[in-house]
């Protein structure tokens, strides 16, 4: 596979067709951005974010409704005095939870916790669709529990030379446990197949959400960038970078909190690594460049994550369809901020999309503490967030268990071909399946 290939190259990821790596492969749609004269998303009314935190917003959900924006099914219980917005926090929720030495990490490397077969489940309808196979909503014959099977063609994966890295999703997947990421519940194989037995995440993808709302208002943002800095950190922990952030792999459940999933690209790395993967918007400099990299492309990964959710595109983004233009952009590191963006935001977008490592938060001395700490973060408890005692901003419309409308329909392949007999050319290859 050549390079522009390996990175999923288009305008920007979300409108470049990716592969099975994604729960829900929808046809994604380039942002629409403002053009160099207009500083607003189009159609969509400045919001005022002037206040810096929860607290000093009166009424979250009308904030929303008021901005043009979808999210309708925000929380009721989401008042401003008792959730992400105390007007004086205390010391010990301005700490970071998720440090090594904290509780939250001491998670030994685990087995997945069962074998299985296609007999096991009755699949009921596709997911997601990409290069190398397709993810299945699925239910259990033995619990009448839903789940998601990821099912990867082997000869694709080997043809692709992507062995390596569903090898490596599936034992990085194997060795985390996190209230913030998708679970891994078993492995199986045919001559033919490789198949993942995950979470059903029935809310969909944060993408969806975000392309409908074009853009979140600072709060929303702020909410779903505190759980993903908490699922980064803890994969930091066990020195798993992750690599592959981006709204399309962050599913919502039924809760509306978050489940990151697509581990393709995950790696155990406890210095620096060389790999040259992602998706091209949510490459930091260094590995566009070449050069070695370490954890902190994650932190840089999450800085374009939030300028996204604010702004409604990243922060790099181009219509050009050469994507040298892109790599230029990012090397040059001058992203242009929106003027209706919170200043204490932009203050720290600017540290975590920071070309220079001896300066981008994350990579300092005090590690993710300058990032939990930061005064954008400053009203979360981060004890309470992690436990998912806080109500999200948005409720996914779910009717029941097995309710997968949050997903777009696709053309069903013939699922008798599941589990055929026949000769194993590749199953040496996959051994730990």
């Amino acid at each position: 596979m050549g390079l522009l290939e390996k990175l999923h190259i288009g305008h920007h990821s979300h409108s470049s067709s990716k592969d099975i790596n994604s729960q829900n492969n929808q046809s994604k749609s380039s942002p629409a951005i403002p053009n160099s004269t207009t500083p607003n998303h189009p159609n969509t009314p400045p919001i005022n974010n002037s206040d810096n935190d929860f607290s000093q917003q009166k009424d979250f959900k009308s904030q929303v409704e008021s901005s043009n924006n979808h999210c309708n099914k925000l929380h009721p219980s989401l008042a401003p005095s008792t959730q992400l917005d105390d007007n004086k926090p205390t010391q010990q929720q301005l700490q970071q939870p998720a440090t090594p030495n904290s509780s939250y990490n001491k998670v030994q490397p685990r087995k997945t916790q069962g074998r299985y077969t296609l007999k096991d489940f009755v699949l009921e309808r596709t997911l997601g669709t990409g290069s190398f196979g397709r993810v299945h909503l699925v239910k259990s014959n033995h619990n009448s529990r839903f789940y998601a099977i990821k099912v990867l063609a082997k000869d694709q994966v080997v043809k692709m030379k992507q062995v390596e890295h569903t090898v490596s999703e599936r034992d990085m997947l194997a060795r985390v446990r996190h209230p913030f990421l998708v679970n891994l519940w078993g492995t199986f194989q045919d001559p033919k197949n490789l198949y993942m037995v995950m979470d059903f995440v029935a809310g969909g993808e944060l993408f969806s959400l975000l392309r409908k709302s074009q853009r979140f208002p600072n709060p929303v943002a702020k909410f779903y960038a505190a759980e993903v800095a908490l699922a980064l950190d803890y994969l930091h922990s066990l020195d798993i970078i992750y690599r592959d952030l981006k709204p399309e792999n962050i599913l919502l459940g039924a809760d509306g909190h978050i489940k990151i999933t697509d581990f393709g690209f995950a790696k155990y790395v406890p210095d620096v690594t060389w790999t040259l993967c992602g998706t091209p918007d949510y490459l930091a400099p260094e590995i566009v460049q070449s050069k070695g990299y370490n954890k902190s492309v994650d932190w840089y990964a999450l800085g374009v994550l939030i300028f996204e959710m604010l702004a409604g595109y990243p922060p790099f983004y181009t219509e050009d369809s050469n994507p040298m233009k892109l790599y230029e952009k990012i090397i040059a590191n001058k992203p242009k901020f929106p003027s209706y963006f919170d200043p204490v935001a932009k203050d720290l977008l600017k540290q975590l999309l920071m070309a220079d490592l001896s300066k981008r938060f994350g990579n300092l001395q005090h590690g993710s503490r300058d990032v939990f700490t930061h005064e954008w973060f400053k009203e979360v408890d981060w004890n309470r967030l992690y436990n998912r005692a806080i109500p999200a901003p948005y409720i996914p419309k779910i009717a029941g268990d097995g309710d997968s409308s949050q997903f777009d329909k696709y053309q069903e392949n013939d699922v008798s071909l599941y589990g055929q007999a026949g000769d194993d050319t590749w199953g040496h290859l996959f051994k730990e399946f």
